[in-house]
């Protein structure tokens, strides 16, 4: 099984997208640990066998913060990690002390029918979806770098994950059919932990709609959002120092809860 305990200072855990993959976060990961002490893993270390992924995956996160030795971490979710952040602060409120939403999709996100069909036949199709994921990034690379030798580097470095680190998509469209099993809504109305919404700008993101992501706000009391202008959905990687600053700024407000010590 996959485990990243890097950096040092308050905990952060960090749950990755639907690709299923830490390493897709390296460039977040590297920049966030100069500032917490990182912990991570990839969701398909979840047995194949196992019928309540999302409960397993919040055990794990339990492991994760059981291992800092702290009472809680700041809990964040990347994407479709983010709906499994967001349902760990639910059921963990005394674990979670903050909550960082990553252009996530809402527990109520309406999948379009295209998906409905990559999900419905996820290795059949995957070569239609993966042209289909290029097309929707090309603006976000175009617009995230300000030369092309930039924008030619950040896509290629982006484009090895799938490579060294591929998902699967079998276990993708589980996980989604999973989420589309669970009623998420009111569980997720009951986070009270300070949360942070983060999205790249409107126009860039073909991923998740900022509209959707922006959700949040209406179902976690208090919540607050922050734009990394110039990026999409690959806001944390495509500018993971951006990223990082927002993170420790967040964190620096809510410090006390994360600091707190053991009893």
């Amino acid at each position: 099984m996959s485990l990243v305990d890097r950096g040092a200072g308050r905990p952060l855990v960090l749950v990755p997208g639907l690709q299923g993959r830490w390493e897709w976060n390296r460039p977040a990961i590297d920049a966030l640990e100069r500032r917490f002490r990182v912990l991570t893993f990839s969701l398909n270390d979840v047995p194949e066998s196992e019928p309540r992924m999302f409960d397993w995956w919040v055990q794990k996160i339990d492991e994760l913060i059981d291992r800092t030795g702290e009472p809680a971490a700041i809990v964040t979710g990347v994407s479709f990690g983010g709906l499994i952040a967001a349902l760990y602060a639910a059921r963990r409120p005394e674990r979670t002390a903050a909550l960082v939403l990553v252009s996530a999709p809402p527990p109520d996100f309406a999948i379009q029918p295209q998906m409905m069909a990559h999900i419905a036949r996820p290795v059949l199709t995957f070569p239609i979806f993966a042209v289909r994921a290029v097309r929707r990034f090309i603006p976000e690379f175009i617009a995230c770098r300000p030369t092309w030798p930039g924008r030619v580097a950040f896509a290629l470095s982006y484009a090895r994950w799938p490579i060294v680190a591929p998902g699967s998509p079998r276990r993708m469209a589980e996980w989604v059919r999973a989420w589309k099993e669970l009623d998420m809504i009111d569980e997720i109305s009951t986070v009270r932990a300070p949360t942070l919404v983060v999205t790249g700008e409107a126009r860039l993101d073909g991923v998740v709609p900022v509209a959707s992501t922006l959700r949040y706000l209406d179902l976690i009391p208090g919540s607050t959002h922050e734009i990394i202008s110039g990026t999409g959905h690959t806001n944390l990687v495509s500018k993971p120092e951006e990223f990082a600053a927002i993170v420790a700024r967040f964190a620096a407000r809510v410090r006390p809860s994360v600091t707190a010590p053991c009893t």
